[in-house]
């Protein structure tokens, strides 16, 4: 089992530090999340609370998250880092190819590209997308990050997205894994279809096992259940390491957790001192039981 500590809304002068000594302690991984901007204007409620409100405000800070991980990549040596999750189809999909080979080849391959659809019309409309397309689009994309890092030249001709031969260097020298996010059964059978892993949001252990088992479903209608898997979890029932015992026996591989949050910091505010003492109380309490 592998632990990965969220950094989600955590002051910008915290990430670099956390990073390091989330690499001391022996996590596996930083993830960082993604919102483009906080918009006054909702038309679809937020889908993973229970009354569909946000969990953060306009003033919440949210670093760019490949910004935020080539920060953290110069300051670190062996830690992983993978977003969880960008909204892949607010953004083109040429240039997603781009920055995340670079990021993998100044991190020494320590990144894993998290991917979902993204929920909020208002910023897919002032980014200049289409929000009703955002399924379709989300495929071509995967399928076009997947031909570029190829490093051959290629041409792709989709519905969405047309270019003709063109060639990005450096290309990553290790397959850079995506993982896939969304818990309706288009999100799972695209992360069943195309991903390396599925990404998974603040769910209890019963509905998390549940969905795991119909993406290996999936995968096995796709024939690609002979290929490793990974599934990261943020659960909201489970917080000790016999709880975390039970996932992996489930088929777990990956659990997110904010570990100071546990122990009294906010996501949002409090300090830095709280959120390294919460990292290393997690680490004794829970990590090294698991080993």
């Amino acid at each position: 089992m592998k632990f990965s500590a969220s950094i989600a809304m955590a002051p910008p002068g915290d990430y670099v530090p956390v990073a390091q000594e989330a690499e001391k302690l022996g996590y596996h991984a930083i993830v960082l999340p993604d919102s483009i901007f906080f918009s006054e204007e909702v038309s679809k409620p937020y889908p993973y609370t229970q009354d569909g409100g946000r969990m953060w405000g306009p003033e919440t800070p949210w670093i760019e998250p490949l910004i935020g991980a080539a920060a953290m990549a110069a300051a670190t040596k062996t830690l992983f880092l993978y977003t969880s999750v960008v909204k892949l189809p607010v953004r083109h999909p040429v240039l997603v190819a781009k920055q995340v080979a670079s990021l993998a080849a100044i991190s020494n391959n320590r990144f894993g590209f998290g991917a979902g659809l993204g929920w909020l019309p208002e910023e897919f409309k002032w980014c200049g997308t289409e929000f009703e397309t955002r399924g379709k689009r989300m495929d071509e994309c995967l399928e076009i990050l997947r031909l570029l890092w190829t490093g051959d030249m290629v041409e792709y001709h989709g519905e969405h997205y047309d270019f003709g031969k063109i060639q990005m260097s450096p290309a990553p020298t290790k397959p850079i894994p995506i993982y896939i996010g969304g818990h309706t059964k288009p999100g799972l059978k695209r992360a069943a279809k195309y991903g390396d892993g599925w990404s998974s949001a603040m769910l209890t252990s019963k509905q998390l096992v549940g969905l795991v088992r119909q993406i290996e479903g999936y995968r096995k209608e796709y024939g690609r259940d002979h290929l490793p898997m990974e599934y990261q979890a943020v659960v909201t029932d489970a917080w000790d390491a016999d709880g975390f015992k039970r996932l992996e026996d489930e088929g777990v591989t990956d659990i997110i957790t904010v570990p100071w949050l546990i122990y009294g910091t906010p996501m949002q505010g409090g300090t830095l001192q709280g959120r390294i003492d919460g990292l290393k109380r997690f680490a004794d309490e829970v990590i090294a039981k698991m080993q």
